[in-house]
C-alpha cells in the first residue's frame, strides 16, 4: 500500500502516535473509493442497539444480515464499517480484511431513561476480530458525561497502545439542552472540540445549525460572527478540531432524501469536513438504491473545490 502525500500529511498530524496506529488510520485513509483522498465515507450500524431492531432494519429487511452490512460497505467502496460487538462476530471470519473495521465499544438503547451508554465491546475484542479501531460515543451535556470521558481515556489509552486508532462519536444532550441546542452551531463546535482534546483521531458529529445555544457564547459570536451559510458552519466544526489536525466526519441523520442528504455532503465538502458517515439512509434502502446514494456522496467527495 504506497501512502499518497495527502495521506501521509494527515498521519503527521497525529505526532504522539505509534506506527501500528498510523498503520491503521492509513488503513482507514486508503480504502475504498476516496482511498488517498483525505476524504472519507463510512457505514455505521450501531441503530440496532440504539432503537430496536424493527426500526432500524424494517425498512429493509435484508439488513437484518450482518453479512449484507459487510457486503454493503465493500460493493459501495467505503472506507470501513463500524459496528457493534455481535454484528461484526457474525462476519468477522468472510470478510477478513476485506475492509477496515471499527468496533463500537458503547451503546445505548431506547429503553433506556438516562442519558449514558454501557461499555459493550473491549480494546482485546477490536484485536481479535481484526479491526482498525476502536469507538466509543460520549454525550457531552449529560449528568454521566464525566464519566463517560473517563471510560474513553481509559479505552483510547489502551487502544493506542495496542496500535488501534480511536473513532469519538461526539452527541451532545442532557438537562440543558433541547433538540435545538443539540445540533446548534456552538454546542456541536464545543463537542467536536471536546472530542478532539479527549485523544480522539477521528471525530463523529452531527452537521450543525445556524443556532446559538449557550447564553454565555452568544456575545461572543455575535463579535466573532460565523456567515449563516452551511458549508461556513461546517468550516467553524473543522477549525474547533484543532484547526483541521484532526479528522471530522458527519453523520447522515435520519432516513430523508438523497437531495437533502447531498446538499448536506455539499456542504461538508466546501466546508473542508472530511466526509461523511451514514447509516440508515444507507442500510434503510434496497442494495441498488443504497449504492446509487452512496455512490452519488463519494462522486461530491472527489469533486475538486
Amino acid at each position: 500500500m504506497k501512502l499518497t502525500r495527502r495521506v501521509k500529511e494527515i498521519l503527521s498530524w497525529y505526532e504522539s502516535d505509534n506506527p501500528g496506529t498510523k498503520a491503521n488510520l492509513a488503513r482507514i485513509l486508503m480504502e475504498g473509493k476516496l482511498g488517498g483522498t483525505g476524504r472519507m465515507v463510512i457505514l455505521p450500524v450501531d441503530q440496532g442497539f440504539e432503537h430496536g431492531p424493527a426500526r432500524s432494519f424494517g425498512p429493509n429487511p435484508a439488513a437484518y444480515d450482518p453479512h449484507y452490512l459487510f457486503e454493503l460497505a465493500i460493493e459501495a467502496g467505503l472506507n470501513a464499517y463500524a459496528a457493534p460487538l455481535g454484528m461484526i462476530e457474525a462476519g468477522a471470519a468472510t470478510y477478513a480484511g476485506a475492509i477496515p473495521t471499527i468496533l463500537k465499544v458503547n451503546s445505548s438503547n431506547s429503553l433506556s431513561t438516562t442519558k449514558d451508554q454501557a461499555v459493550t465491546g473491549t480494546v482485546g475484542d477490536a484485536l481479535r476480530l481484526g479491526c482498525s479501531a476502536i469507538g466509543f460515543t460520549i454525550y457531552p451535556g449529560s449528568e454521566y458525561q464525566f464519566e463517560m470521558m473517563e471510560e474513553l481515556r481509559e479505552l483510547a489509552e489502551e487502544a493506542k497502545a495496542a496500535g488501534l486508532a480511536v473513532v469519538v462519536w461526539s452527541y451532545p444532550r442532557g438537562p440543558m439542552l433541547d433538540k435545538t441546542g443539540e445540533t446548534a452551531l456552538d454546542i456541536a463546535a464545543y463537542a467536536a472540540h471536546i472530542a478532539a482534546l479527549s485523544g480522539a483521531h477521528i471525530i463523529k458529529v452531527k452537521p450543525p445549525t445556524a443556532a446559538i445555544s449557550l447564553d454565555a457564547a452568544k456575545k461572543t459570536y455575535e463579535k466573532f460572527p460565523v456567515e449563516n451559510d452551511p458549508a461556513k458552519r461546517i468550516a467553524h466544526i473543522v477549525q474547533a478540531c484543532f484547526n483541521g489536525r484532526r479528522l471530522v466526519v458527519f453523520s447522515g441523520g435520519e432516513a430523508r432524501s438523497n437531495e437533502s442528504l447531498l446538499d448536506d455532503v455539499r456542504a461538508i465538502h466546501a466546508g473542508g469536513g472530511n466526509g461523511s458517515i451514514v447509516g440508515r439512509n444507507a442500510f434503510q434502502r434496497s442494495k441498488a438504491d443504497a449504492l446509487a446514494l452512496l455512490a452519488s456522496i463519494i462522486e461530491v467527495y472527489k469533486t475538486k473545490l
